[in-house]
């Protein structure tokens, strides 16, 4: 049996399997698929004895036999394949289906008084208290910008992938937010679930020190408490740096300033918010959190939520 090298592994990740993945929308990690982190992260043959570290392991083991079934010649490759396909359709239809039926139930609630800035706030602070959702900040700032932009004269671009590097991206934030009919960013966004440290601006500073482009204004948003005296660092630095201004913002915080400047908008954001949730890839905003959205706005449309 051929030994699959790490090379070829990556070759075959990035030239067909990725490509089919994103094709047919299939529900897997499109990001790095799985031959490169498998042999990435295990340097031995899999055989039915090794064992593999993860969870549920019986799903692993499944694995390891399967491909034992392969080599023995008891089942060919093409038929595994064909399969595992077969498989990845009928679940991808299956988290659709449940998406739409969820969609659909909302539909009834189009007739009712929208929701008020504050059920919306308090509708996206429950739902981002949930596990797995570190990206829904990103989807925030995105949302509000996308809403207002006729309003704002400005615009988000595309974006990146929820795990792609600044570094290999070129770009200088989660979000980056230009004028409409330009592409010269002039506000990056970063985004943290964590305190914002000292060490984390300094990091922000010296990305746009080697940068050939300049932003206006460079803002952290965070999940967690903003620490004043890193916040009274960030301030320092306008002109330090001949103009820049740094800022942290806690991110429940910014969303409810928002909605109330654009109490009119409130409904557009929420649209676009649930939209942008829906559009992720699993990876980045897993089923049973897209489906856990739909579900309690749901509740706080017909107003059965759970105090």
């Amino acid at each position: 049996m051929e030994i699959l090298t790490l090379f070829q592994a990556e070759l075959y990740d990035e030239r067909y399997i990725t490509t089919f993945i994103n094709e047919h929308n299939l529900p897997c990690n499109s990001t790095t698929a799985f031959l490169t982190p498998a042999l990435r992260n295990r340097n031995t043959t899999l055989t039915k004895d090794v064992n593999l570290v993860g969870k549920p392991p019986q799903l692993y083991q499944a694995v390891l036999s399967l491909l034992d079934d392969v080599h023995g010649g008891r089942v060919t490759a093409d038929t595994l394949i064909a399969e595992i396909v077969r498989l990845l359709l009928i679940d991808r239809n299956e988290r659709q289906q449940r998406i739409e039926a969820l969609v659909a139930t909302l539909n009834t609630t189009k007739d009712a008084v929208p929701l008020s800035s504050e059920d919306i706030v308090n509708l996206i602070e429950k739902h981002m208290s949930l596990k797995g959702t570190s990206r829904l900040s990103v989807l925030v700032v995105a949302a509000a910008y996308q809403s207002a932009e006729e309003f704002l004269g400005e615009r988000v671009l595309t974006l990146q992938a929820h795990n792609a590097a600044d570094i290999q991206t070129g770009a200088l934030g989660d979000v980056e937010i230009t004028l409409i009919a330009d592409d010269e960013v002039i506000t990056s966004y970063e985004m943290k679930n964590k305190r914002v440290t000292r060490e984390d601006i300094d990091r922000a500073l010296q990305k746009l020190l080697l940068s050939d482009r300049r932003v206006n204004n460079y803002i952290f948003i965070t999940t967690e408490p903003v620490d004043e005296e890193v916040q009274d660092y960030a301030r320092s630095l306008y002109h330090e740096t001949g103009g820049i201004e740094f800022v942290i913002l806690d991110c429940i915080g910014f969303i409810r300033h928002f909605l109330h400047l654009f109490h009119r908008l409130r409904t557009r954001f929420l649209e676009a918010y649930q939209t942008l949730i829906l559009s992720e890839p699993q990876s980045a905003v897993s089923q049973p959190v897209k489906e856990a959205f739909l579900a309690m706005r749901q509740a706080a449309e017909t107003g059965i939520e759970e105090e």
